[in-house]
């Protein structure tokens, strides 16, 4: 699995923006895909994620109410809606994929650098 990302950029405080991850290679068979991001000088954290039988979702407290992650299963994408936009969420933006329920995200994207000014 191959995993694309895109969509960041630089917008001002309570802006909106939207990223995608698009997945691709010969086999498609995710457990969940989602989103992490990492802040300068800080560990990479954990934003949200969907799992693809059934789009359940699930969100890091900080971005719950403004981030939205949704799915096209047709074209194997995935999106995070982000909204009302903080300086504390500039970072680059991951999207991941898992394989199973019990596997670690081992698929991984290459990053886009959202960066919000107050």
């Amino acid at each position: 699995v191959q995993l694309q990302a895109s969509g960041g950029g630089l917008v001002q405080a309570g802006d909106s923006l939207r990223l995608s991850c698009a997945a691709s290679g010969r086999t498609f068979s995710v457990h969940a895909m989602g989103w992490f991001r990492q802040a300068p000088g800080k560990e990479r954290e954990f934003v949200a994620r969907i799992r693809w039988s059934d789009s359940n979702t699930d969100y890091t407290d900080s971005v719950k109410g403004r981030f939205t992650i949704s799915k096209d299963d047709a074209k194997k994408t995935v999106y995070l809606q982000m909204n009302s936009l903080k300086p504390e969420d500039t970072a680059v933006y991951y999207c991941a994929a898992k394989k199973t329920l019990w596997s670690s995200y081992n698929y991984w994207g290459q990053g886009t650098q959202v960066t919000v000014s107050s």
